[in-house]
């Protein structure tokens, strides 16, 4: 048996060396059989170039025949050969008249060519004849070719003739969708190439019925709103009301609707796209956003069993979520986002659990409260343990958000222990946060120094240079800090195993405040010299540096230990490294001189850090720098989003605290001067660090970054116009807007297009506004827009009560209402911008007639009570007087005309008050919030020559000369001359 078995063991191990020289033949063979493949590879490829270059040689070729060789071409290009020799083909292919041999053309130029390509300017006449075209398929291969291989010089070349696809009354809707897409394109990789004069036909677009055309739209104006929100701030109403239209009024398309829910992908849009803007004014576009978030959220009550339409169902709600925090933050509504929240971070599906958490990191910076998320502050805690990274991650940025002075310490016990097994890759993230944390709900000494240094020794390489800094900064403002900081740091350094981070804090902050410990056992001068040069060997060069500037510090502070620090100095004093050296060299010479003078001088105690931005905070935004889209909010809570300044990475921590027991503390700064980080450098030529020696040496260096800009803040482009301002005025405004300072019924503005009415109604303060716009012409108006101006916002509140259909039939009307409440006296009458389609974008601005003496109601008086007011009120500065002429050559003027005028300016003349008939005298009173005031007129005409002489004086200072002004401008254009008054 014994015998068998040893055969058997024999010939196993020769089957098994048989089997392993069998898979090493086999693979052999297959190597072979894979080169000779390669080979044979190769001549056949060179074998059809060759005849492909001989064919396009002779050019003798069909269409037919270059586009099948471009094919082949194509193909041998995808297999990683170089075919050079083909890409002039296939740009002469482009100019190809039949569409086959044209999209063969156009694909092999999009993978042959690049933007930077030698010939991609040779395409350029070619692609701008095929976006010309009336073909829709040529149009389309066109764009495509642009998206996709556009540089800056194409795109500043043919940018204009896309946007003329995009507006084009006649394009396809395919056309169009592509249209919008190619600008956004190039908008990305340049965002120069859109102009900023297209904003506003851009926008109208958010109106096309196609709801694929709307999609691509949205899509660009996103973008665009995120660059430029100013320009673009006329999407929000477009958004607003497209919104409604889909979810409350159900207007989408059979083929938008993906498993019953309407079009996801564009309520998602707009859902961000409001999001971009401050919450609106008025009260017409809140009362529409908040019909559609209703609407979404009633709809999500229903729990669908299929998938997708789950998904969409929630992609959408959670947008929503995301904009009702937006937009409100009352504690009720607070309450019932934050439960419903708590549902889904407790889902099974890890999308709902990471978005869960994400809406409820943006609930955290903006609530008023914390309470209703820390309820689940168990079941966040347990994301951090998540299987997937992206939920442990927005699980850290949740706990981040919610912690305050109440929950600081639990929340960063937990993020320590978790700290220990985290994924590499939030390593130094979570390092931060509990950096930053830590810093700013310290309740005492402590608990920071002890979480502090715990936290670098258990990170260690995930510690930033940013956060030991901070670390020392605060230690050094502080003085109570100052013993408790320095006798840990020596206990950890005298352990076997110690970071490095934590040698260089040990030895700046023993260097700085080892004399104040030097009396308690076991922290001797001598202890703490054999605790530091211990770890001298086996640090870096720039911790190495930092221990010799140290040990300099203790020949001044410890005399008794003077001989072992001289002959460190001595050994470094022969090191190959030149910065060591050098520094070595002269701490040597400054403590073996004469005197101590010189020595105690330079090694004077560090002053105080200036106050400064924390460094932690920057470096913490900056990792989430550079996303695709705009986030209107920042991670951190509602403090880090109060102040815009914070909100735009920058938040300002001083150094200086107050420890105590009960409340987190504010930094507050010792010193004022130049704010200045932890040098890593020593006032030598050395680079590789030490802590800075002297004040002198501090202030100097800071001393020349003077005047630079540190914040590295963008330049901000320029401010967009205001088209629906004063300042842009249509043609021929003036007329209808005269009739109406007088009227309170009458056409404000007609042409060849559109027909606009106004009739208002004036009750005390409050006046309201019905604006009719019919259009006169036979063809549709869509995109029909109308946008007010008020350019005094502190002196006149505008309500928009309605908005007019986005579509006005031929010879049909639309209408619009709008409040205008006086808060007090103002001069500039507001305005009112319409623009629509009819084929191109049609656009005008008028100026309403709301102007101050609206606002009147005639007061009768008797003359005695005219003459005593008028004498109360007296002269200047209640008083306004004016003498002037007609403005204009033929015109005249007549006692009708100026009683119309009075009249019509609502004063009430009073007979037989002044002894001169032909003198009108007038009284009224004028309504604001702020009050009521009293006004007198007296106006003496002379038709003679026709002047006039106008005095007016009120009981508010403020009031004559408006209502003077606006008189005069009424008066001095007088009537057509020999017609009469009413001709």
């Amino acid at each position: 048996m014994a015998s068998a078995a040893g055969a058997g063991g024999f010939f196993s191990r020769g089957n098994a060396g048989n089997a392993n020289s069998m898979r090493g033949l086999v693979s052999f063979i297959a190597d072979l059989r894979n080169a000779r493949a390669r080979d044979l590879e190769e001549k056949r490829i060179n074998k059809e170039l060759a005849n492909i270059r001989q064919k396009f040689k002779d050019g003798s070729l069909s269409g037919y025949h270059k586009k099948k060789y471009v094919c082949k071409l194509l193909y041998i290009y995808i297999l990683g050969w170089n075919v050079d020799f083909g890409h002039l083909e296939a740009v002469n292919l482009i100019s190809a008249t039949k569409y086959s041999e044209k999209q063969i053309g156009y694909l092999a130029v999009t993978l042959f060519l690049h933007e930077e390509h030698e010939l991609l300017h040779l395409v350029v006449n070619s692609i701008r004849k095929d976006l010309l075209d009336h073909n829709e398929l040529n149009n389309c291969l066109a764009l495509h070719a642009i998206a996709n291989v556009g540089g800056k010089e194409m795109g500043e070349a043919l940018s204009a003739d896309v946007h003329r696809l995009l507006i084009s009354p006649t394009s396809k809707p395919f056309v169009k969708k592509k249209a919008a897409l190619t600008l956004l394109r190039l908008f990305r990789k340049y965002p120069s190439i859109v102009q900023q004069e297209w904003a506003e036909r851009i926008i109208s677009l958010m109106d096309e019925p196609d709801m694929g055309v709307a999609l691509s739209v949205t899509s660009l104006v996103m973008a665009l709103a995120q660059n430029d929100p100013d320009q673009y701030k006329g999407c929000y109403v477009k958004a607003a009301r497209r919104l409604k239209r889909i979810v409350v009024d159900n207007e989408c398309a059979m083929d938008y609707l993906y498993y019953k829910v309407p079009c996801p992908w564009i309520q998602v849009k707009l859902l961000r796209l409001l999001q971009y803007y401050t919450p609106s004014e008025d009260k017409a576009v809140r009362d529409l956003i908040r019909e559609s978030l209703q609407r979404i959220m009633d709809m999500a009550m229903d729990m669908p069993k299929n998938v997708q339409q789950n998904n969409a169902q929630n992609a959408v709600l959670f947008e929503a979520i995301n904009l009702t925090i937006h937009l409100d933050t009352e504690h009720d509504l607070m309450v019932q986002i934050s439960s419903r929240l708590g549902k889904f971070i407790g889902s099974r599906e890890t999308n709902v659990r990471y978005l869960g958490l994400e809406a409820m990191t943006h609930l955290a910076a903006r609530s008023e409260t914390l309470d209703p998320i820390k309820k689940h502050q168990k079941l966040i805690m347990e994301a951090l343990r998540d299987r997937d990274i992206s939920v442990r991650r927005q699980g850290l940025d949740l706990l981040y958000s919610m912690c305050d002075s109440s929950n600081s310490q639990p929340i960063v016990t937990e993020l320590l222990r978790h700290l220990q097994t985290a994924d590499y890759a939030i390593r130094e993230e979570m390092v931060l946060k509990i950096a930053i944390l830590t810093e700013k709900y310290a309740t005492d000494i402590q608990w920071y120094v002890d979480i502090s240094l715990r936290l670098i020794s258990m990170a260690g390489d995930h510690v930033s240079d940013e956060v030991w800094q901070r670390v020392i900064q605060i230690v050094t403002n502080n003085e109570e800090l100052q013993v408790y900081a320095a006798t840990n740091i020596l206990q950890y350094i005298k352990a076997d195993r110690c970071h490095e981070t934590l040698v260089k804090i040990g030895g700046y902050l023993l260097g700085e405040f080892g004399h104040l410990i030097a009396d308690s056992k076991g922290c001797s001068p001598i202890e703490q010299f054999l605790a530091l040069q211990e770890k001298l060997p086996g640090s870096t060069p720039g911790t190495r540096a930092i221990l010799l500037s140290s040990f300099v510090k203790f020949v001044n502070l410890f005399p008794e230990i003077k001989p072992q620090l001289l002959k460190v100095f001595r050994t470094y004093s022969l090191t190959l490294d030149s910065e060591l050296q050098q520094r070595a060299c002269e701490y040597l010479a400054l403590a073996t001189m004469p005197t101590d003078d010189l020595l105690r001088t330079v090694m004077d105690e560090m002053p105080p850090f200036p106050e400064r931005t924390s460094a932690l905070l920057s470096r913490l935004h900056s990792k989430h720098a550079g996303a695709s889209e705009k986030r209107t909010w920042v991670v951190g809570g509602r403090d880090a989003n109060a102040d815009p300044a914070e909100a735009n990475i920058a938040q300002r921590t001083g150094l200086k605290r107050t420890f105590t027991n009960s409340t987190p503390v504010k930094f507050t700064s010792r010193d004022k001067d130049t704010p200045s980080e932890v040098s890593t450098t020593n006032g030598t030529n050395g680079t590789n660090g030490s802590q800075p020696t002297n004040r002198t040496a501090q202030n100097g260096a800071t001393d020349l970054l003077a005047g630079l800009d540190m914040n590295g803040e963008p330049q901000k482009a320029s401010k967009a116009p205001n088209l629906a301002s004063a300042a842009h005025l249509s043609p021929d405004w003036k007329e209808g807007y005269n009739r109406l300072l007088l009227s309170s019924d009458d056409v404000l503005y007609e042409d060849a297009q559109i027909k606009v009415g106004l009739r208002s109604q004036y009750r005390a303060d409050v006046g309201v506004i019905i604006l009719f716009f019919i259009n006169t012409t036979s063809s549709v108006y869509s995109s029909f827009t109308t946008t007010i101006d008020n350019p005094s916002p502190d002196q006149v509140d505008v309500l928009v009560k309605d908005f007019p259909d986005t579509v006005i039939q031929p010879e049909g009307q639309t209408k619009q209402t709008v409040a205008f409440r006086a808060k007090s006296v103002f001069t500039v009458p507001p305005t009112i911008r319409i623009s629509y389609l009819a084929g191109a974008l049609q656009a005008l601005t008028l100026q309403l007639p709301v102007t101050l003496h609206k606002y009147m109601d005639a007061a009768d008086l008797s003359a005695d009570n005219f003459f005593k007011r008028w004498k109360q009120i007296g002269g200047a500065p209640r008083e306004a007087q004016r003498v002037f002429g007609l403005a204009g050559r033929g015109r005249e003027t007549s006692m009708a005309f100026t009683k119309k005028v009075v009249e019509g300016l609502k004063w009430n003349i009073l007979d037989g008050v002044d002894p001169n008939p032909k003198n009108l005298v007038g009284a009224t009173v004028l309504h604001t919030e702020g009050g009521k005031f009293g006004c007198l007129l007296r106006l003496e005409p002379n038709f003679d020559t026709m002047m006039y002489r106008i005095t007016i004086r009120a009981t508010d200072e403020s009031v004559p000369s408006v209502l003077l002004k606006i008189m005069e401008e009424i008066l001095s254009q007088g009537e057509p001359a020999n017609t009469g008054f009413g001709s």
